[in-house]
């Protein structure tokens, strides 16, 4: 009776959080759920399975000692010993979904000692410990702890789901500087990039993100255009991106905003375009490109600016076509540019949604799943090595038989993905005019499948944050002026 009692209690809490209409309702509910269901005593309780809880109490232990004894010099020699994310498995994802709320409170206490302990030091004296031994370890404690990404999936109409997450991020100061963007997710990445923070505060204010003005004007007069072409992608681009390089855009936001474009060329690669990697380009067109949906909309020539600061073409001879469809999130790229280890993953893309829903009704345990996904990618790839060879007389067959393989060997997630509730999409919907209600509803969508991965959010990037910050502080951290000098180098 007392068993079946608190079931019903769960659901009428679930019910709640699944209602809520701010992340403070949302998050109550939670830690509500949480002392019913009894988890709150398994984070209190430090052991278990999924890692190595006596390691990281006897780190966190000795961090606290040395801190409490005003032993410095003991202090940076521990913490010269490792900063590390997933230090004893503590970032598994499995410790951070057995609750609603949170995870073993021993990894909170680790690492906010742990940042305690990096501002320590920080802030002593340099008779103390001198500011190049301060710097030398700050320096190697960021480039070892890596940084996080953002990278936002290709998604149609269903863009505005990001809209919703990276709105939330933002109002938690957890929006990373890192962002990636493929087809309707460079839309967005376009708009973080060319906006400073207090303008992308009031865009937030009326969920203004990705053109619903236009939509609204349609609704008005009455227009009924059931699916977009190229001039309202132009039209929406013009009003939410300025004209501006990638490079102009760091030096106004700060942020590494990455575009993913395809080929059209068979044997070209995928780029993705950045501040480092083409500077001088044209955001728009960039994204434009990226938008470009194959035997939807035409390919596109980039545009760039010359030393003269005038408009031209940028590779003339190249067109480019949606970034999604070679390479939807840019993880090992991101890595190589930016020394990103930890990804954060918007997927709004159908197909990586249809995948994942259908993942989720085959009953195997996790690893057996990953080794037949393995499995199953390479034999695409092998399927596409023969297809290269023996397609060659038919070269539009060959074409469209490459990008099948391309889609469907992606991986589709990150270390924290974010996904709507729903798996399938009505696919009259993907390319078409969506009304303020639907628009407003993926927005919605997007801050409530964002609020549950929140903490988990926080405790993976609070290290990173303070190192920056620290960084910044001793002025010796300014990444605007770090990728000004790789970009003029170039």
């Amino acid at each position: 009776m007392l068993l079946k009692s608190r079931s019903l209690q769960l659901r009428d809490i679930e019910s709640k959080m699944k209602g809520a209409s701010s992340y403070d309702d949302w998050k109550k509910a939670a830690l509500e759920h949480d002392e019913v269901s009894g988890r709150s005593d398994w984070k209190q309780k430090r052991e278990s399975k999924s890692y190595d809880y006596a390691n990281i109490e006897s780190r966190l232990r000795e961090l606290r000692d040395l801190r409490c004894e005003g032993d410095n010099v003991g202090l940076l020699f521990a913490l010269n010993e490792g900063i590390h994310g997933n230090m004893g498995g503590m970032g598994k994802s499995a410790l951070h979904e057995k609750a609603k709320f949170g995870t073993k409170q021993l990894i909170i206490d680790y690492v906010d000692e742990l940042v305690e302990s990096l501002k320590h030091i920080s802030t002593l004296p340099d008779s103390d410990i001198s500011r190049e031994d301060k710097l030398d370890f700050f320096e190697r404690a960021s480039l070892c702890f890596g940084r996080s990404a953002l990278m936002l999936s290709g998604a149609g109409s269903l863009g505005h789901f990001h809209t919703g997450v990276v709105k939330t991020l933002f109002e938690h100061q957890l929006l990373p500087n890192v962002i990636s963007g493929s087809s309707a997710g460079s839309v967005i990445a376009g708009v973080l990039g060319t906006h400073t923070d207090n303008e992308l505060r009031a865009r937030f204010q009326d969920d203004l993100l990705l053109g619903q003005e236009q939509a609204l004007h349609e609704m008005q007069s009455g227009a009924q255009r059931p699916q977009i072409d190229v001039n309202d992608v132009h039209t929406m681009l013009n009003a939410m991106i300025p004209d501006m390089t990638f490079q102009e855009a760091f030096e106004l936001t700060g942020r590494m905003i990455n575009v993913t474009i395809a080929p059209l060329e068979e044997y070209q690669s995928s780029r993705l375009m950045n501040a480092i990697t083409s500077p001088n380009v044209l955001i728009r067109s960039a994204v434009l490109a990226s938008c470009a949906v194959p035997g939807v909309f035409p390919p596109v020539m980039l545009m760039a600016r010359n030393v003269y600061g005038e408009t031209q073409p940028y590779l003339p001879e190249r067109r480019w076509i949606d970034g999604a469809v070679t390479d939807d999130l840019p993880a090992k790229r991101l890595a190589r540019l930016y020394g990103v280890n930890h990804y954060i993953v918007s997927q709004a893309n159908p197909l990586a949604l249809a995948m994942m829903k259908s993942d989720s009704y085959w009953l195997a345990p996790r690893g057996v799943k990953e080794v037949v996904r393995k499995a199953g990618r390479e034999w695409l790839r092998s399927g596409e090595t023969f297809s290269r060879r023996y397609l060659r007389p038919w070269p539009e067959v060959s074409k469209a038989m490459n990008m099948f393989y391309t889609v469907a060997t992606q991986d589709y997630t990150g270390d924290i993905t974010i996904i709507p509730s729903f798996g399938f999409v009505d696919p009259q919907k993907l390319l078409g005019h969506l009304t303020i209600e639907e628009i407003q509803a993926l927005v919605t969508e997007g801050q409530r499948a964002t609020w549950p991965r929140l903490e988990q959010i926080r405790i993976a990037t609070q290290i990173g944050k303070a190192l920056d910050a620290i960084l910044a502080d001793h002025g010796n951290h300014d990444v605007r002026k770090t990728y000004k000098l790789r970009t003029t180098r170039r």
